[in-house]
């Protein structure tokens, strides 16, 4: 059965005020995607293996893809449930933290690095940090008063990779092997920059709950 025709009101009503996206969606789902990704720079820091830096490289274009689409609709939007530069910044630095993923194992492959105990420890936190961030995206809309303690974990988490970082540069500059000490450092500085990005990410969502309480 055909669809009902719509009246010349109600298009010209659509065309000027277009339905609105469900950003709460949007952004709990770009989060989801992170958490796919630091999850794989967990197995590749684990394993070491080619294969799995392979699986890390296609979640990135995934994770691209998400921003752009977010993006659009952002831009597309003529209203929207949350601050508009809340989400843009929401936005952005959940992709930060993507980049940073990337950069670190790109960094490890230019490199030659192997994983050790330090970045091991780091990225499991950082873990920690980006699902604390997925479960308050998750009830944002429909429990935003509930998010808050997750946004909270994952300020936490932060402050416990900068403590791992700092006894990992001290522990680096020990030794007398210098041309490492610069190669590791590098890559413990990736590390805390997304750990950096994911204290910003929730202070955009706890942000977003006091404007909406």
């Amino acid at each position: 059965m055909p669809s009902p025709k719509l009246s010349l009101s109600t298009r010209l009503f659509q065309r000027i005020f277009p339905k609105t996206a469900d950003f709460y969606l949007l952004l709990h789902q770009q989060c989801q995607q992170v958490c796919v990704t630091v999850d794989n720079l967990v197995r590749f820091m684990d394993s070491g293996s080619a294969e799995a830096g392979k699986i890390l490289k296609e979640d990135e274009h995934e994770a691209d893809r998400i921003r752009m689409h977010n993006l659009h609709e952002l831009n597309s939007s003529f209203a929207t449930p949350i601050d508009r530069e809340d989400i843009y910044r929401a936005i952005a630095s959940m992709d930060s933290i993507v980049t940073y993923c990337k950069s670190t194992y790109n960094e490890m492959r230019a490199l030659e690095l192997s994983p050790d105990s330090h970045s091991q420890a780091m990225v499991i936190e950082l873990q920690v940090g980006i699902k604390a961030l997925e479960r308050g995206f998750a009830i944002l809309g429909k429990h935003p008063s509930e998010a808050e303690q997750h946004a909270f974990a994952a300020r936490h988490s932060e402050r416990r990779i900068e403590k791992l970082y700092r006894k990992a540069i001290a522990d680096l500059f020990q030794g007398e092997d210098y041309l490492n000490m610069f190669k590791q450092r590098e890559l413990y500085q990736h590390l805390s920059n997304a750990a950096d990005k994911v204290h910003a990410t929730a202070n955009v969502l706890e942000d977003i709950i006091v404007k909406l309480g």
